[in-house]
Order: structure tokens, then sequence, then C-alpha cells
């Protein structure tokens, strides 16, 4: 009985006596080590320049890996699948709009999210207004999702079926998606949007 009631109390001494460096040695640096000196902590510069120059940002996959072809990829594979000169003079039409309010709204989202950045480097925050930032980064972020994901919607009535497909192949979606990744795609984000881990 009084074995079991020292053990404990022996073992915290014995944690409470090492020095904090012995812990250190053993702790894992947080993935988000040197996030912290980016200006707005939540968006990477790459995260910054992708929204403002209209980039996709991942957010239309749910149409791209369904089979929805978005204008931008459909543009530069146009001759692999062979587009037509009316079709390539619609699809960049949708593309140029597409571009227009995505970098509208990517700013709305870079503003959003430095205004919450703002607010908890000034310390005094309280959760009534962080609900509001929140929701108004959320709203950004929702319409610039919107913006990529409509023009996918825009695409396929443009286009026969046998392009598509010829897309489709083009994207190495027609096969195993782990086993080639398209060219332009950064091979780790691609692999984790497939499942491919």
């Amino acid at each position: 009985m009084i074995r079991t009631a020292v053990l404990p109390g022996l073992a915290a001494a014995v944690l409470l006596s090492l020095p904090a460096t012995a812990f250190a040695q053993h702790a894992s640096p947080s993935p988000y080590a040197g996030a912290e000196s980016r200006a707005i902590k939540s968006l990477s510069q790459d995260d910054i320049d992708e929204l403002r120059r209209g980039g996709g940002w991942g957010l239309a996959l749910a149409a791209e890996l369904n089979g929805v072809p978005g204008p931008a990829h459909l543009l530069e594979l146009k001759g692999a699948i062979g587009l037509r000169a009316d079709q390539v003079a619609a699809i960049e039409a949708i593309h140029a709009q597409m571009r227009t309010e995505a970098r509208a709204a990517g700013e709305r989202l870079i503003a959003a999210e430095a205004a919450i950045e703002a607010a908890f480097r000034a310390g005094d925050l309280e959760e009534k207004t962080l609900r509001g930032l929140v929701a108004d980064a959320e709203a950004a972020r929702a319409d610039l999702r919107f913006v990529h994901l409509s023009r996918h919607l825009s695409t396929p009535p443009l286009l026969t079926a046998d392009q598509i497909a010829a897309y489709a192949a083009a994207r190495g979606y027609a096969s195993d998606p782990c086993a080639a990744v398209p060219q332009g795609h950064d091979v780790t984000m691609w692999r984790r949007h497939n499942g491919c881990d």
C-alpha cells in the first residue's frame, strides 16, 4: 500500500527536478514554426500572391475533381483537347470575368484576415468583435469560392463530351490521380487533396 502511494509522488518530484531543456529537446517543433514572422499569420506570401492574381487557391476542387472543367485549365489545354476558336473566345471571356471578380474577392479576404491579425496584435479583442471579424473573413472566402466554382458551371455547355473526356485525361483524372500529378500542381497539395497518402 505504501509503495503505491509513494511512487506517483516520487515520479512527480523527479520530473519537476529535471531542467526545462530536458523536455524541450524531445518536443517536436510546431508545423507553424516560422509563420510567426508573417505580416498576416493566416496567409503565406504565396497565398497572398495567389489571391491577388485571381488564382484558384484550390477553392474549386469540388467541381474540378468531379468532371466539371475550369476556364483557366481549359485555356492551358486548348490544343490538347481540340477547342475551336469560338470556344476559346467564350472561355477567355469567362476566365477574364472570373479573374476580375476573384481579385476583388481576394483583396476583401486579405483585408479581413489583416483585420483579424491587427485585432489580435492589439490585445484587447472581445468575443463579439472577433465573431464579426471572422464572419467578414468567411463571407469574403465564400464569395471567392463562389466566383471560382460558378465559372466551372459555365464551361460544360460550351464543350463536347469528347472534349471533357480529353480534358480529364490530360489532367490525369481518367486514371489513378495518385499515379501522376498534372503539370503545374504542387505535388504535396495534389496528393493530399486526392487522398494519396
